[in-house]
């Protein structure tokens, strides 16, 4: 047995509507006595595809000692079911989400990873050509002033307001007022939470949406992380203590549409829950084009 990330389903919240069944392409979830159930660990690859099929949010994703991820076991399954067997490139269980426990061969392809995931598929996208000739020079560094330059807490000045957009074709201004970034490595009492509108972000997002600083950012504090690389209790204990320990004004996740990644709003939702605070939270749900998909307020838990 190794330790691996696996989907955890919570009987008390679950109501058996068993959306989260064909979500499931290795057929490893099944509606039994009214509950949906792990029928077995070797069938479950730790993806989490079927996080963002449940309207209950009775679906997490915990590490724990599980039997290795099995593809042969998986077909045979999927074959008593009557349903399509999986090709052999969809292997992905080995190494994929273990946090560091494993790690793929050397000579494992790229692509065997990708794992058939609309989250990790190869796409491309057109988008209209840019003039990247040189502007303007970067600006200085920050100094750092002692210690590591890339975890020391910073907040930055900015200027009373910020030009609504750029002239075409000039440089664009950061909204970021904060650092670090990352949730792991910001502490729990920086000086910038206090007080704070908060701004938890998947580090895909700003990719995605290229008006992410001038939506999102202004006046805002940033962090930023992966629901599904990163080890989330780490994020939950981390956000809690922020929450609890901090002001916290209000709170807007932006996560984007593939499954694994409404894990942050459920990593957001059970920090919340943990401090105690109701605190007013924005969800905001990205397409992978870029395209903006959903605004809507998260239910607090009841007093």
């Amino acid at each position: 047995m190794a330790v691996r990330t696996m989907v955890h389903i919570d009987e008390d919240k679950c109501d058996g509507c068993g959306l989260c069944v064909p979500d499931c392409a290795e057929g490893a979830l099944q509606i039994i006595d009214g509950k949906a159930k792990l029928v077995s660990d070797i069938y479950c690859d730790g993806l989490g595809a079927c996080l963002g099929s449940c309207p209950l949010d009775a679906i997490t994703m915990v590490e724990r000692e599980a039997d290795e991820y099995n593809h042969d076991a998986v077909n045979e399954r999927l074959t008593d079911l009557g349903q399509e067997t999986l090709p052999d490139d969809h292997d992905h269980g080995h190494g994929h989400s273990d946090h560091g426990h494993s790690a793929p061969a050397a000579e494992e392809k790229v692509e065997d990873l990708a794992c058939g995931c609309p989250g990790t598929m190869t796409q491309s996208f057109d988008r209209p050509k840019l003039d990247l000739s040189p502007k303007a020079p970067a600006a200085a560094p920050v100094a750092s002033g002692g210690g590591c330059p890339g975890s020391r807490s910073q907040q930055f000045a900015k200027p009373e307001a910020i030009a609504p957009a750029a002239a075409p074709g000039g440089p664009v201004a950061s909204r970021l007022g904060n650092w670090p970034v990352q949730i792991m490595l910001v502490p729990p009492k920086a000086p910038y939470l206090d007080g704070a509108d908060l701004l938890i972000a998947a580090d895909c997002a700003p990719f995605a949406y290229g008006d992410f600083h001038r939506r999102f950012m202004e006046g805002r504090t940033l962090l930023i992380g992966c629901p599904k690389l990163d080890n989330t209790d780490i994020y939950v204990d981390k956000l809690t203590a922020i929450f609890r320990d901090n002001d916290i004004q209000s709170i807007g996740v932006v996560y984007m549409e593939v499954p694994c990644c409404t894990g942050l709003v459920q990593l957001a939702k059970t920090a919340l829950e943990q401090s105690g605070k109701p605190i007013p939270t924005t969800l905001y749900r990205m397409g992978i084009k870029g395209d903006f998909v959903e605004e809507r307020a998260l239910e607090q838990p009841a007093a």
